[in-house]
């Protein structure tokens, strides 16, 4: 008899799931595995959630989370050893939010130490489609060493059912791919990040839609790294999908060279987002560093207006969901060997 963990013990913010309360379901491809496909170990678990570990290997399938509390963990050394892959497109399913691969619908939702790849965009007889590889909707989510492979949309970090606002939290991730790929209208918070733009006519690294000035949500980048293929061109820190779009760059190594604006209209000489959405940077450095030369609508922080951005007042306070070791230095390598891009046939 299997004992599952309560949604309410995931809060506590430990990713270790003790096993004296909790017997987590092994996927694998092995014959002695609980379960062969991941679909199938959250098909599983009770209604209040429960722990899944993944075994190295490539997984091709769509999965889908609509409970709250659960904890899907790769068991291999490296984030790369465990892919969730499929191909599915806006365009071959019929809306941007069901090309999906892994759709997390669920509060309290825990990813680690896996690749959640869409590889729609490497058939190259494949039309340009917005193709997501994580859509996460859920409130209070945690998602860390992560690596998500795309092109245009590979993140969907959005609101939840109703419009009511999601919390997610983001911590030594690695995420590609080129037109508008980290959007939607949650209250996200990156941390130690590595954003790569792949090859491509145009790169946007955010398209952030806040649509109205009372909707408490944004993005905000903690010492991020932004990077990008030597064929990206035109590359921008993001575009308003709406009106009020919220991004903050805190500390950024900008590696990628940046358009000198860094921001750019949703669609320019059409559309006039920039000068009500919030755009920001805090002691951005490296090639793509301008502050002299960006948009204008767009701030560059004060010590004090930075102090504005920090975890705990993004978050109201309200951070007894994170890990417990989120203001720690992480000892992992965001932009070692680790997190780099490797496909799923490699």
């Amino acid at each position: 008899m299997r004992i599952f963990i309560s949604s309410a013990a995931l809060l506590a913010g430990c990713f270790c799931i003790p096993a004296a309360y909790a017997h987590p379901l092994l996927v694998s491809h092995a014959g002695n595995a609980d379960y062969h496909s991941v679909q199938q170990a959250i098909d599983a678990l009770p209604a209040e959630g429960g722990s899944i570990r993944i075994a190295p290997g490539v997984y091709r399938e769509k999965v889908k989370i609509s409970k709250s509390g659960i904890h899907i963990e790769g068991t291999g050394r490296k984030p790369e050893d465990t892919v969730i892959v499929y191909g599915d497109s806006a365009i071959n399913v019929g809306g941007t939010a069901r090309s999906a691969t892994l759709d997390a619908a669920g509060d309290n939702f825990r990813l680690e130490n896996l690749t959640i790849q869409n590889d729609y965009a490497l058939n190259p007889a494949n039309p340009p489609s917005q193709a997501v590889a994580l859509s996460v909707t859920g409130d209070r989510d945690v998602i860390t060493r992560v690596r998500l492979l795309g092109a245009q949309d590979t993140l969907f970090a959005g609101k939840g059912p109703n419009g009511r606002m999601s919390r997610q939290y983001f911590s030594n991730c690695y995420i590609e791919g080129h037109v508008d790929f980290i959007f939607g209208n949650a209250k996200a918070w990156f941390r130690q990040c590595e954003l790569h733009g792949i090859a491509n006519q145009a790169v946007i690294y955010t398209a952030q839609s806040k649509a109205t000035p009372d909707e408490d949500s944004g993005y905000v980048f903690d010492r991020c790294r932004l990077s990008a293929d030597p064929a990206a061109r035109y590359i921008a820190l993001g575009r308003p999908w709406r009106p009020y779009a919220t991004v903050v760059f805190l500390s950024a190594k900008i590696d990628a060279p940046v358009i000198a604006e860094g921001w750019r209209e949703w669609t320019p000489g059409k559309t006039n987002m920039l000068k009500t959405s919030y755009y920001a940077e805090y002691r951005s450095f490296g090639v793509g560093a301008n502050p002299s030369g960006r948009e204008p609508h767009s701030h560059q922080l004060t010590d004090g207006e930075a102090g504005k951005w920090s975890l705990s007042v993004f978050f109201g306070g309200a951070t007894d969901w994170l890990p417990t070791n989120h203001h720690a230095a992480t000892q992992s390598n965001v932009h070692g060997e680790g997190l780099r891009r490797r496909s799923s046939d490699e």
